[in-house]
């Protein structure tokens, strides 16, 4: 584990935090095609609010005009490209560092992420299932394909149970192919 990631499950600063979600805002606006909602004033829990209510408006109208596939493949990209620069920043070179960093990202967000290094992956609360239906879940969890896939150079994830379908929890597995180390 890197020094940076060590720090960061220690305390993460608050400005960090808001530029954090500010370049999550950007990349999923620009996925979707639109201008990113100004959150400029409002605090971290209201822009979450802010956040789970654009990205839902944006997949339902997604959905009802049929453009799912090509949306969910930019939602991935520019999420993959948040994944690359977090790997690099705090040098992830290890599956056990790419749960670990996943776990603060998803935090930041209302998100109890909790992974295995064998890839397995247990989501009991989600700040999100209450914003989003079954469909939706589907289209944005996109953006979380493709941060790990960032994360993990390439990883594929895969759900296997939704909070947003009735499950228990959300279940998933990281598909790692070849070992970061």
């Amino acid at each position: 584990m890197g020094i940076r990631l060590g720090l960061a499950r220690i305390h993460i600063p608050q400005s960090v935090r808001k530029r954090r979600l500010d370049g999550l805002f950007e990349a999923t606006a620009a996925a979707f095609g639109t201008p990113a909602p100004t959150t400029r004033r409002l605090t971290d829990d209201q822009c979450l609010d802010v956040y789970a209510e654009f990205t839902r408006d944006q997949a339902e109208a997604v959905l009802r005009h049929g453009d799912v596939l090509d949306t969910q493949a930019r939602l991935f990209s520019n999420a993959r490209r948040l994944g690359n620069q977090l790997r690099a920043e705090f040098k992830v070179n290890s599956t056990l560092d790419v749960m670990r960093l996943s776990s603060l990202v998803y935090e930041l967000i209302g998100i109890d992420f909790r992974g295995e290094p064998d890839g397995d992956i247990t989501i009991r609360r989600c700040f999100f299932s209450t914003y989003y239906s079954g469909q939706v879940c589907r289209v944005v969890s996109s953006l979380d394909a493709g941060l790990l896939a960032g994360l993990s150079r390439g990883g594929r994830l895969v759900f296997s149970e939704r909070l947003t379908e009735g499950g228990r929890c959300c279940r998933a597995y990281l598909d790692m192919g070849e070992e970061l180390t």
